[in-house]
């Protein structure tokens, strides 16, 4: 376990080493000049020429990414253009909020779709199984942009119930939250469906209820553990991935996360700023996986890592 946990650590990091190059890459070959963004109309070509000079970009590109690498190291990503600030604090500060954010819609997600699979499986060609199958289609085709307008529409215009934007309470969450949980309700809901009608015509389940158990017991005790086992790779990634898909959420009800930053960042190209997002949401994705692959083995003994 040690030796696997070591060696998908040290993969991680080429990853997340690969992952710094090609943005650095594409964020230098842009067209536009954040030195002429940042700095007055008024100024002149002195003054351009000394403010690039200062920021390192009149260097060869490979040198500045040597001297981005070295300050990195250091836990340095540079100073942010607009904020004035190390690029690394300003992400640090918006990502409690993207963190909250992705949590209560993971929760939210898993506490309706994992039930209602479940449901869903127990009561095949049911209507309750094609309540859970026709939820999950409907999850899947709508987008949740539009979802998240017309959350807007419907309980902060119509009903003046929620706010529209912010973060001044858990009033604000609720939206934002449901609109990105329910990105991941159909995924949860049909693996969860699947999954159960699975395990439940295995052997070991036909054993249990032929000791005389109880079906909640074979249900709860033996069907759900074994279900859970792909389950978790979906959740594990999924979860990574609210983390890049509350970028539009954000935007949407105007919550102020890494993503919100990250789009001004891209929009002024506040080139720090943009690295440190990209390097910090890569890094969870990656470890993320890392943490799946290592549950796997919590949930089935079967599993080894040598």
């Amino acid at each position: 376990m040690i030796t696997y946990a070591v060696r998908r650590t040290l993969q991680a990091l080429v990853v997340l080493w690969g992952v710094s190059v090609i943005v650095f890459a594409l964020l230098r070959l842009a067209p536009s000049d954040p030195v002429t963004i940042m700095l007055a109309e008024t100024a002149s070509p002195e003054q351009i020429a000394e403010a690039r000079h200062q920021m390192g970009f009149d260097q060869p590109i490979y040198v500045q990414y040597v001297i981005f690498v070295d300050h990195a190291l250091q836990g340095d990503l540079g100073d942010s253009i607009f904020y004035k600030e190390p690029a690394l604090q300003v992400i640090v500060n918006a990502l409690p909020n993207t963190l909250l954010l992705s949590a209560v819609a993971f929760l939210i997600s898993v506490g309706v779709a994992l039930p209602v699979g479940i449901l869903s499986a127990l009561h095949r060609d049911t209507f309750w199984d094609y309540f859970g199958v026709g939820l999950a289609l409907i999850g899947q085709a709508t987008p949740p942009y539009w979802l998240g307008i017309m959350l807007i529409i419907v309980f902060s215009v119509d009903l003046h119930l929620l706010p529209t934007s912010g973060d001044f309470g858990p009033r604000y969450i609720i939206m934002p939250a449901v609109t990105l949980g329910a990105v991941l309700m159909p995924i949860v809901t049909r693996l969860a469906r699947s999954g159960m009608l699975d395990v439940l015509n295995d052997d070991y389940v036909r054993t249990a209820r032929a000791k005389g158990l109880r079906e909640r017991t074979v249900v709860w005790k033996h069907a759900l553990r074994n279900m859970l086992i792909p389950l978790v790779t979906v959740l594990g990634l999924q979860l990574s991935a609210l983390l890049g898909g509350a970028v539009i959420i954000e935007q949407v009800f105007g919550w102020p996360g890494v993503g919100q930053i990250a789009v001004n960042a891209i929009y002024s190209r506040d080139y720090p700023v943009v690295q440190a997002d990209v390097l910090i949401v890569s890094a969870a994705f990656v470890f993320m996986n890392l943490a799946v692959d290592l549950l796997y083995a919590r949930l089935d003994p079967r599993i080894r890592y040598q």
